[in-house]
């Protein structure tokens, strides 16, 4: 079958799909991928996929730059005579599903996150709920990757019941992210333990309540380092500039590791992966951390709380409230070393049994299936 991707980055396509891309490569069908383009296309070009360029506003509330959206994906569309269109991020679940409404091409939706738009309420997330309803009604699935949102779009009427799948995020490849001993575990030296943010330098992510965190912890544990690792500058209403990242490391409360294509090095050198989020889909860099075998700390919201078991892989705090973060990063410093190496090697146990990217190509394949295609 000839089958779409959709999204409104390249990157998030080569970071979090490219083995999905790769098992349905191996299943015979025809893969091209829609997206913006950006520097990631050559990595993307290189899982053996077809690209396609389209523009979306990701951030704009523009009509004009959608209709021209909507426009662009009919034309897309039209041209590869796709059999399926997989969707993912907000305006392609939108503009994507209206062209293939008009196109009569079956789609699989994939709620990865709600978006700051919504998590911001007011006006603007109630045109967002009327348009996933338009979007999702006729979908052959959708996916959502955490229990909390598939019940808030079923409690809402987004979403048919019967079409509701849940998916354990997007999944991992256990094998490319395999368990490093983390040099800090093994010392037993509680100051020397380093923390690090990984994630887009953004509000919604938490990155400010980790920054006052740190100034807390350090106060207390001087030797205890603090990293962030993401993207400065994105267009989205919660960014943090890049003036305010070097304010923070010039006052030597943080430093900025820049960004990475490959995270694992850095992954390796942390002693625990913090994401105090205010809400995620399925947090990729949780998957990440965990199946390295790397203890976390992250926000009891949606999309973080059914992967870490409070004291099990890791600990859990209070969403935005940074005093609630440093309590929690200074009981990881109370703990023995053996403690932290039980820690990670029980988020690896965890990662590995239910999150393996090999059921979540499975889960694909068997909807494709369904729609008519070959497993």
């Amino acid at each position: 079958m000839k089958i779409a991707l959709v999204s409104n980055t390249a990157w998030s396509l080569v970071n979090f799909r490219s083995g999905l891309i790769g098992g349905l490569r191996a299943s015979g069908h025809e893969v091209t991928v829609i997206a913006p383009r950006d520097d990631s296309v050559p990595r993307l070009l290189a899982t053996g996929a077809r690209y396609r360029p389209v523009w979306l506003d990701n951030q704009g509330t523009n009509p004009a730059f959608d209709l021209w959206s909507l426009l662009e994906l009919l034309r897309l569309f039209r041209d590869l005579r796709s059999d399926v269109a997989i969707l993912y991020t907000v305006k392609p679940v939108v503009y994507a599903s209206a062209a293939c409404r008009l196109l009569g091409v079956p789609y699989i939706a994939a709620i990865t996150g709600l978006g700051s738009a919504y998590l911001r309420g007011g006006w603007l997330a109630r045109l967002l709920e009327g348009l996933w309803r338009l979007s999702l009604r006729r979908a052959h699935r959708v996916m959502f990757f955490n229990e909390d949102d598939r019940a808030l779009f079923l409690r809402k009427g987004l979403v048919r019941p019967e079409s509701a799948r849940l998916l354990p995020g997007e999944g991992i490849d256990v094998s490319h992210f395999s368990p490093v001993p983390a040099p800090a575990l093994d010392t037993g030296e509680d100051d020397g333990l380093h923390f690090t943010f990984v994630g887009r330098l953004l509000r919604d992510k938490g990155v400010m309540e980790f920054v006052d965190a740190a100034r807390i912890v350090k106060a207390r544990h001087p030797e205890a380092r603090f990293s962030m690792l993401g993207f400065i500058g994105a267009r989205n209403p919660s960014a943090v500039d890049r003036a305010q990242v070097d304010a923070w490391v010039h006052e030597g409360v943080v430093s900025y590791l820049g960004t990475a294509q490959d995270v694992r090095g850095h992954l390796a050198q942390a002693s625990c992966i913090v994401l105090p989020s205010y809400r995620e889909g399925a947090s990729r860099v949780l998957l990440e951390a965990m199946a390295m075998a790397r203890p976390v700390i992250a926000s009891d919201v949606s999309g973080c709380r059914h992967l870490v078991a409070d004291g099990r892989n890791g600990l859990l705090c209070r969403p935005r409230d940074a005093g609630d973060l440093a309590l929690a990063m200074e009981r990881f410093i109370a703990l023995s070393a053996g403690e932290r190496r039980a820690m990670g090697a029980e988020g690896r146990r965890r990662i590995a049994q239910e999150h393996d990217e090999s059921r979540v190509v499975q889960a694909y394949l068997d909807e494709i299936a369904g729609i008519g295609g070959r497993p």
